[in-house]
């Protein structure tokens, strides 16, 4: 596997590129290709999302939050969001509960995937619904404003409050919304490539002195730490989750609906298409496959990913998680993508010859 990695860099693929995995006794490989190790500092973008999800269902297990309440009655301007339909604003026709952010059936969405918030990036929390609550799987800023209910339950900053229960509990002493000085040290630019096949870093980071910490995007994190994270997930909860509550998040949440089988990019500069195919449903914040991967992931295992092309998956049937870093963009390349299928066909090679 550091071959393969190696190859990665080499053909230019990637400048850089990093990758754990781990079954239920402990770590089964770690490696890294380019300038980066599994303790450089990546920027994980949307694996933020299942963090900040974890939160609130430690809030729902402890009675503080209520899943089923409107957002307003935590959030109460929430209740000024509205709906874009044909280029007009509307009332939603029903109020948008929190588990409708946990699982992104609100309505709201992302700019970059969904061409009429064209110009609504600027202020997440100004962006109006672009679906009914309800009526359909949008993936998008629904996770930002958890992370708003989530302060107004708890009396803390998100900040505070994801380094106290959950953070600090698994030792995920590298994640956090604001780098220090050794911090931004091991952090790993964001890379684009140029017409000459070959990349360039840029000066692309998170906002250093944020008005407000985003659920939806902000963390950074390493491959060590996070896997922390995911083996507590492969585990079933322990020590900061309940088993139940765990079964849960790999079981369907969306009912009826279905995640997309194609995105279509509204900002090829930022994402290209996503087409994770048919049978994909969502659970608490985790993308499920109904359908098991012939020399990859089972029927029943969830995963996500972030912007700058880092995935994850963790795979319950059979005890298996893994994670690739890179922080490249346009995000699901079919370069990173491509890599991404190898190193878990790898993992799963790797697994079996043990």
């Amino acid at each position: 596997m550091n071959e393969m990695l190696q190859r990665v860099v080499s053909s230019g693929a990637a400048p850089h590129i990093a990758g754990m995995a781990a079954d239920r006794g402990g770590v089964i490989y770690e490696g890294a290709a380019g300038p980066v190790t599994v303790d450089s500092v990546f920027r994980i973008a949307s694996m933020t999302k299942m963090i900040c999800t974890v939160a609130a269902l430690q809030l729902r297990d402890s009675g503080d939050l209520d899943f089923s309440a409107p957002v307003e009655a935590y959030c109460g301007d929430f209740a000024s969001v509205q709906v874009l339909e044909n280029n007009h604003l509307r009332t939603p026709n029903s109020r948008a509960t929190v588990h409708q952010l946990v699982t992104h059936t609100s309505g709201l969405s992302y700019g970059f995937w969904n061409a009429a918030l064209a110009g609504w990036d600027d202020d997440l929390f100004t962006a109006p619904m672009v679906a009914d609550p309800g009526t359909t799987f949008e993936y998008g800023i629904s996770t930002d404003w958890l992370g708003r209910v989530i302060e107004a339950v708890s009396g803390q900053s998100l900040d505070k409050h994801l380094a106290e229960h959950i953070l600090t509990p698994l030792g995920m002493d590298s994640t956090t919304f604001v780098l220090d000085e050794e911090q931004r040290a091991r952090c790993v630019p964001v890379h684009v490539k140029n017409d000459d096949g070959t990349w360039s870093a840029t000066d692309f980071d998170w906002d250093q002195q944020p008005g407000r910490f985003a659920g939806g995007h902000g963390l950074y994190s390493t491959p060590r730490d996070y896997l922390r994270f995911q083996r507590m997930l492969l585990g079933g909860g322990t020590p900061i989750l309940d088993p139940a509550t765990v079964r849960e998040a790999f079981r369907n949440q969306i009912g009826d609906l279905w995640f997309p089988a194609t995105i279509r990019t509204a900002d090829p500069a930022w994402s290209c298409d996503f087409r994770p195919g048919s049978g994909m449903k969502w659970g608490w914040g985790l993308l499920l496959n109904t359908i098991g991967q012939p020399g990859m992931r089972s029927a029943g295992s969830g995963g996500w990913a972030g912007a700058f092309n880092t995935f994850f998956w963790i795979d319950p049937a059979a005890g298996i998680t893994g994670a690739l870093y890179m922080q490249t963009l346009p995000f699901l390349s079919p370069d990173a993508l491509r890599v991404y299928a190898d190193f878990e066909r790898a993992v799963y090679a790797r697994k079996g010859d043990r």
